[in-house]
């Protein structure tokens, strides 16, 4: 869908304040309700409640967010977060933490498109690697949680990267707020 560009990343890490800054982790497609139909009414519920929490996180005092700009839950939180940025004024900032170029490419084409059109809209975007490895996701989110103060997880409870980086973030000490994806069933 695009070409890629290797100057869109300057850097592989971000200048943040870890006390203002919350991490997004969670499901990808498979393992959300509507899977691909975000279309769907629990995704259309599922965005208004993810949209007030991020609201409750600012009231906390939270302006950074890192999403890992994965397919499914990082991709929905990266665009409503961009929403209340964008459209309702929050002074917040939106980052995107890239684990490894072409991490899209075996994407369905639409989600490809939607990568990089939140890539060109957020505040900055760190590339950890240029090659993909076993670890280079774990990474990503260990990345995250070492630069954040609050973890916001959409979790069903099962094991995979979502888990892990919740163990990661109460092992940092992070506040850890977990949305349960099974109430969308």
């Amino acid at each position: 869908m695009y070409k890629y560009i290797d100057s869109f990343f300057t850097k592989n890490s971000l200048e943040v304040d870890k006390s203002v800054t919350a991490c997004l982790t969670g499901h990808r497609p498979s393992k959300l309700p509507w899977r691909y139909n975000e279309f769907e009414s629990r995704c259309k519920k599922f965005r208004e409640d993810l949209r007030q929490i991020f609201i409750g996180a600012y009231d906390y005092g939270i302006r950074n967010f890192l999403t890992g700009m994965a397919e499914g839950f990082d991709m929905i939180g990266a665009e409503v977060l961009l929403s209340l940025r964008d459209d309702d004024g929050l002074d917040i900032k939106v980052y995107a933490v890239v684990p490894c170029k072409y991490q899209e490419v075996k994407w369905l084409p639409r989600n490809q498109q939607r990568y990089w059109d939140i890539l060109n809209r957020v505040d900055d975007a760190a590339l950890l690697t240029s090659d993909y490895t076993p670890s280079c996701m774990n990474d990503r989110n260990k990345y995250m949680v070492d630069h954040s103060s609050v973890c916001i997880a959409c979790y069903d409870g099962s094991s995979g990267g979502t888990a892990n980086t919740i163990r990661f973030a109460k092992k940092a000490g992070c506040k850890i707020k977990i949305i349960d994806i099974k109430e969308y069933e």
